[in-house]
């Protein structure tokens, strides 16, 4: 067994990688840019080489800077994680002449699988079934609309290189062919370095589902169950689960044959991942082969009891596989959902900045429920442009896919995060959705329950209930301390009781409440002014913690508190709510102030991000309408389009290609 390896990358995955190497009793090497020079990956490992700067294409992609921090270090194998590396023919090549290994599949594997366009014509030859598509190399983008013309409408433009929903976009028209084709190319050669796109069919209403295979270096492959990722929002995975909804014991063992099949072909020697489309009637089509570690990993391992990353690096140490297909047993449910630093109430556009405050849920393992947080970031990070969004990934395990999403959810309501945006409020929604916690999903469920993007909702019924139960105990607590202060309480027994108005944004809830101990008794009012039935809170909330955590009648609930200058902003279940707890008095005057009105900024294209102007593609005076291109803006590796959201005319131009803008920038204005 290697003594020490080299993580060729960066963020939760270099955490992840370093936590199997610990355990196994390996000593661990860290590379990092300037960016990540105080980043937790760095702060893990053993050892740590700095490559180079920010920008990947200086630091994190240059090959020759990670052999030479190996030979430095002495360090005998390299892990790649996702992304990166991890999936050029080149790296291992380069690693294998300079006498270290690699902690994934041959060269040989990666070559006939890494790249989507090989991919296909070998599974094709293999007798795989695969989706329609062109696989040759497309000239221009007069000669992508002509090919997708052929296919039938709608079709997928995609990176051959690509991977992590970079490089892909779904054309329903000539014109968004010929538009997506170009952003594709761009995004592919920015990303993986290579801007060979294809075209393929895209079928409509599908799952995506994908096969773990585990192989060695004695002929040895096998297959650990599946994994539904079909929520996703630009191609880009969101949540995941093992195993899939939809997939009966038949379909799942044809399903992990085929991929064992397609893995013995290539002769494939570690973790890799084969997906497929599925249909509705669980047909099924191989899409691409991932010759990596899957970012969705987790849930798989927690199904199998089997440590993915160790595995990997016992075949590469040339270990035989210790599971036979007879061995490998699912259990329970796992679900994962992905933290990302982007704001989902300005349609999920990157935020950078400082993680001021960061308290994930408390991982925990117990007989029924697992909570895991797999990270690499900590509180007082930054947050950079320069690489993927992803802040963790949090996971939970549970005996049933219901219990397992209950448990995502109360997870995500105790996860808090101050400094930047990010898509917790989105993942809550989620999890609430009666769509997703029946199964009937598709790749499509974003865009079809959310077709105008996620906006602030006011919470009502039950939930409106709840927030305001607990915003009147969190109250009650601040009067108490505050009188405690000024000396009130002095000789005093701790109680308080009286009638509350409780403003959710402008939204009135009155209740009775009266406190005792660590507990409440909360009685809402109805129409007719009388009190209902009595409900008890209890918590051990003191101010100054992020997360209420209690129960309401039993119930265990969370949410995530935020002291405001008039009252609190509590976060549930995808709500993001600015409360006031009134006295009556406070209440009739409150209802006497006027609502303040926005200002309208309907004539100024600001940008909505950090980020590099790719492209302006209007002039001044040039008359434009509804949904044409203004701008495209790059950050964090995506490239964004601004569209104009009505029409007019351009009345001046502040930003030009090249620039680096902070948000809300003015890129242009309109008369």
């Amino acid at each position: 067994m290697f003594k020490k390896i080299l993580i060729a990358n960066r963020g939760e995955i270099a955490c992840r990688v370093i936590k199997s190497a610990r355990k196994m009793g390996i000593k661990t090497v860290a590379v990092y840019s300037e960016a990540d020079r105080d980043a937790l990956h760095v702060e893990m490992a053993d050892e740590a080489v700095f490559i180079g700067p920010p920008a990947a294409a200086e630091s994190y992609l240059l090959i020759e800077k990670i052999v030479e921090a190996c030979k430095a270090t002495g360090a005998e194998a390299v892990h790649p994680g996702y992304g990166f590396l991890s999936e050029r023919e080149a790296f291992p090549r380069a690693l294998e002449a300079a006498g270290i290994v690699f902690i994934g599949p041959n060269p040989g594997a990666i070559a006939a699988m890494g790249d989507k366009i090989e991919s296909k014509k070998a599974a094709a030859k293999a007798n795989v079934s695969t989706v329609p598509g062109y696989l040759g190399v497309i000239e221009d983008e007069k000669h992508a609309v002509k090919i997708a013309d052929e296919i039938g409408y709608p079709v997928m433009i995609k990176a051959s290189a690509g991977g992590g929903g970079k490089g892909m976009r779904i054309a329903h028209s000539t014109s968004e062919v010929a538009e997506g084709f170009n952003l594709a190319k761009a995004e592919a050669k920015s990303s993986f370095g290579d801007d060979r796109v294809f075209i393929e069919k895209f079928i409509v209403d599908p799952r995506h589902i994908e096969i773990q295979v585990l192989g060695d270096k004695h002929g040895n492959v096998i297959y650990l169950g599946e994994r539904e990722c079909s929520i996703q929002r630009r191609n880009q995975k969101v949540i995941e689960e093992a195993p899939s909804p939809l997939l009966d014991e038949t379909t799942r063992r044809k399903m992990g044959e085929q991929a064992v099949a397609l893995a013995k072909a290539v002769n494939y020697d570690s973790a890799g991942t084969v997906e497929f489309v599925a249909g509705q009637d669980k047909s099924f089509y191989f899409l691409e082969m991932n010759t990596r570690l899957q970012v969705e990993h987790p849930v798989t391992e927690l199904v199998t009891g089997v440590d993915l990353v160790e595995q990997m690096i016992r075949v590469a140490a040339g270990e035989k596989l210790q599971l036979a297909q007879k061995d490998v047993t699912l259990t329970g449910w796992a679900v994962e959902s992905r933290v990302y630093a982007e704001d989902p109430f300005r349609n999920f556009l990157p935020s950078i900045g400082r993680l001021v405050k960061y308290r994930p849920p408390a991982e925990s393992k117990s007989d029924n429920i697992t909570v895991r947080n797999d990270t690499g970031v900590q509180e007082g990070g930054e947050i950079s442009i320069y690489y993927d969004p992803m802040i963790a990934k949090l996971v939970t395990h549970a005996p049933s896919r219901a219990a397992a999403i209950e448990a995502q959810s109360h997870a995500l309501d105790a996860f808090y995060i101050d400094g930047i945006r990010h898509n917790i409020p989105f993942l809550s929604a989620l999890m609430s959705h009666p769509r997703w916690r029946e199964g009937n999903l598709s790749t499509g469920f974003i865009a079809e329950e959310f077709p105008k993007g996620f906006a602030a909702r006011a919470p009502e019924g039950e939930v409106a209930r709840r927030i305001a139960a607990v915003a009147a105990a969190v109250d009650s607590i601040y009067g108490e301390r505050k009188r405690q202060i000024s000396g009130q309480l002095i000789g005093r027994p701790v109680t308080r009781a009286g009638r509350r108005a409780v403003w959710l944004e402008r939204e009135e809830v009155l209740l009775d409440i009266a406190r005792d101990g660590d507990g409440a008794t909360v009685a809402y009012i109805g129409a007719d002014g009388k009190a209902g039935n009595a409900h008890r809170v209890v918590s051990s909330w003191k101010p100054g913690v992020p997360v209420w955590d209690g129960t309401i009648d039993g119930d265990h609930v969370a949410m995530q508190v935020r002291p405001m200058a008039s009252g609190i902003r509590i976060a549930h279940q995808g709500y993001e709510v600015a409360v006031n707890v009134f006295t009556e008095a406070e209440a009739a005057a409150a209802r006497l102030m006027p609502v303040g009105v926005k200002a309208d900024t309907g004539k100024k294209l600001l940008c909505p991000m950090p980020g590099l102007v790719v492209s302006i593609a209007v002039t001044e005076g040039q008359d434009v309408k509804i949904g044409e291109t203004l701008a495209v803006v790059e950050a964090m590796k995506m490239q964004n389009v601004l569209r104009a959201e009505r029409d007019g005319t351009v009345k001046k131009i502040h930003a030009a290609a090249g620039a680096t803008l902070a948000v809300d920038t003015l890129i242009l204005e309109f008369a």
